[in-house]
């Protein structure tokens, strides 16, 4: 656990946890805690039963806000993506008049993003910390839809370059990918609208306006989501054309060459059957004769098919 008193974005360390039970004359105190300082700061903060519960759960928390007495309880998911499938990461905040208590399992990209930034902009209250930390985990769905934007046209080329099977799977996964976050996306938005619209007495008012950027953004997110679910389908369907287009190829060629071999085929039934008076067959060199003209045969017919543009 780290406690830190935060003056115009500036960090000062506090190594007795109880000196935050008091408001700062300056600035407000951040406690960047794990699941295992829970139990030391439940009582002293007074923190909800079912918010400490909602942290220590190993199941996915859906992003919410929940509104107790002195303090808010806010869960926003952070998401991160390997080009093979997303993860989310919850981040578990505690909202008070003079403190914010952030809880995370896991690392999370956005809480080193964010120090420079509280500097930057001389954050000196929790609810601005909030409103960075809030905008800083929707900003990075914009990067993560852009890496699947790449990831779907290379996908799409492949696809109409060179087929393959894996192809398939390809598109069923990442789809399945994308049907999942979009039920952690619309909550997401909920919340976001939520710090925007309501009356939170722990947030100014002016501060819930630039909510409204941040809901903005929420909104064209999950938009841009349902068109790449859609863009999935399209993929099936270029896939499923690829494939039948491949197959019809295939098909001409077979068909082409079946219709070069007939006449042969028959010429060389014709020669071997056992009559004695066939066209050629007592003349010298007539096996040459006969040969040749099949192949002058064969040559013509495909050159023929070739002009047509049939292979």
């Amino acid at each position: 656990m780290k406690i830190r008193l935060v003056e115009h974005g500036q960090f000062s360390l506090i190594d007795d946890v109880s000196l935050t039970l008091t408001q700062p004359t300056n600035g407000y105190y951040w406690i960047d805690a794990t699941i295992d300082d829970l139990e030391e700061l439940q009582p002293l903060f007074h923190l909800h039963d079912l918010a400490v519960e909602d942290c220590l759960s190993e199941e996915e928390q859906r992003p919410k806000i929940e509104i107790y007495d002195g303090h808010y309880f806010i869960v926003i998911n952070s998401i991160r993506f390997d080009d093979e499938e997303f993860f989310l990461r919850s981040l578990n905040m505690f909202l008070g008049k003079h403190y914010i208590i952030t809880v995370t399992k896991q690392k999370i990209n956005e809480m080193r993003a964010l120090k420079p930034i509280l500097l930057e902009e001389q954050v000196n209250t929790p609810d601005r910390f909030l409103y960075h930390i809030v905008d800083l985990v929707i900003d990075n769905y914009f990067s993560v839809g852009d890496r699947i934007e790449t990831k779907l046209e290379k996908l799409e080329e492949d696809i109409l370059m060179h087929t393959k099977k894996s192809h398939l799977n390809e598109i069923i996964g990442l789809r399945s990918e994308i049907l999942w976050l979009k039920k952690v996306l619309v909550p997401q938005k909920d919340l976001v609208s939520t710090l925007h619209k309501r009356d939170l007495k722990l947030i100014h008012d002016q501060l819930q306006k630039y909510f409204g950027d941040i809901y903005e953004n929420a909104v064209k997110i999950t938009e841009t989501f349902d068109t790449y679910r859609d863009l999935m389908a399209n993929l099936r369907e270029a896939y499923q054309s690829s494939l039948a287009n491949r197959a019809n190829e295939i098909m001409r060629v077979f068909t082409a060459l079946t219709t070069i071999f007939m006449p042969l085929t028959f010429i060389t039934g014709l020669y071997g059957m056992n009559f004695e008076k066939l066209p050629g067959r007592d003349f010298p060199g007539g096996e040459y004769i006969v040969m040749g003209g099949m192949l002058a045969l064969g040559v013509s017919m495909l050159w023929y098919f070739r002009k047509k543009d049939w292979l």
